[in-house]
């Protein structure tokens, strides 16, 4: 049994009509393989120069522990510093991850490396966010709480990507009150009989190369594994469709905080009943 998956539509380059007309309107995902070469960062952007501007920092460190009811929304796992965690990197695979790193807040000279680029959306200019993984380290299944249109900027090594739009929640062991699959299945390579359901799921893959552009749209499903070491930076737009855009307020204003009291009230047994009952929902859908 093999995943339900075609791949990503890849593009040498693209304009702003052609963007807006064959993948932002149809929600349809894309890669845009040369489209930043005249950008400082194509050229700067890897490992080392990271370590030299920003070695001093202290980042915030994430790795694939299953979500523990102490843990609070997105608290790193550890910290160190980026020198230190880049030295890591080289050395050893390692489950460390960095993301939603702020680069304009941290180190603002960065962005003099890179543009925002005009697809025809309003990009949040406060927001360019750097991702970093060792060998082997990966993301679990899930969505942005903004459900926001994302263009992912490789620069460094090379990344495995796994995409589902919306329509495909009843399929993924999605965990109620959250924004996640089930931690416990393994996305890369999936066991369709513990997880029968996900025969039935219809994505998108690819790989991820330096210099490259992945446009996922509003409210994508998406799983990264690091194959090499390397890192990415995502600029995003928030979401137009006014049911993505109600998503988005919800999860921000209601759903959060929801799940931050009663992981207070419940404990582990919260976490727990959530994990369950993304077995029972999904099950009872396919039969």
């Amino acid at each position: 049994m093999t995943w339900n998956l075609q791949t990503i539509p890849r593009v040498k380059t693209i304009t702003k009509a052609d963007f807006l007309k064959h993948y932002f309107k149809p929600q349809k995902p894309v890669v845009i393989e040369q489209f930043i070469e005249d950008w400082p960062a194509y050229t700067k952007w890897n490992l080392d120069y990271i370590k030299s501007v920003a070695g001093d920092k202290t980042v915030p460190l994430y790795d694939d522990r299953p979500v523990n009811y102490k843990d609070g929304f997105n608290e790193p796992h550890a910290t160190m510093k980026m020198r230190e965690y880049i030295d890591l990197l080289k050395k050893e695979p390692t489950k460390y991850r960095i993301f939603l790193w702020n680069i304009l807040k941290e180190v603002p000279q960065l962005q003099k490396d890179f543009k925002f680029p005009d697809f025809g959306l309003k990009l949040m200019k406060g927001l360019p966010m750097l991702f970093f993984g060792g060998k082997d380290s990966y993301t679990f299944m899930h969505y942005d709480i903004d459900l926001a249109n994302i263009f992912h900027f490789h620069f460094h090594g090379e990344k495995e990507i796994t995409l589902f739009d919306q329509n495909q929640n009843n399929h993924l062991y999605k965990i109620p009150h959250a924004l996640i699959a089930r931690e416990d299945i393994d996305f890369s390579n999936p066991d369709f009989e513990k997880w029968p359901a996900l025969k039935n799921a219809q994505g998108y893959k690819t790989k991820l190369y330096h210099g490259e552009i992945l446009y996922m749209p509003e409210g994508y499903w998406h799983y990264m594994k690091y194959i090499t070491p390397g890192f990415s930076m995502s600029l995003r737009a928030i979401a137009r469709n006014p049911k993505n855009l109600g998503k988005a307020i919800y999860n921000i204003t209601i759903m959060r905080n929801f799940d931050n009291v009663m992981r207070k009230i419940k404990g582990q047994k919260w976490i727990d009943w959530k994990n369950n009952q993304a077995r029972i929902r999904t099950d009872k859908r396919i039969k």
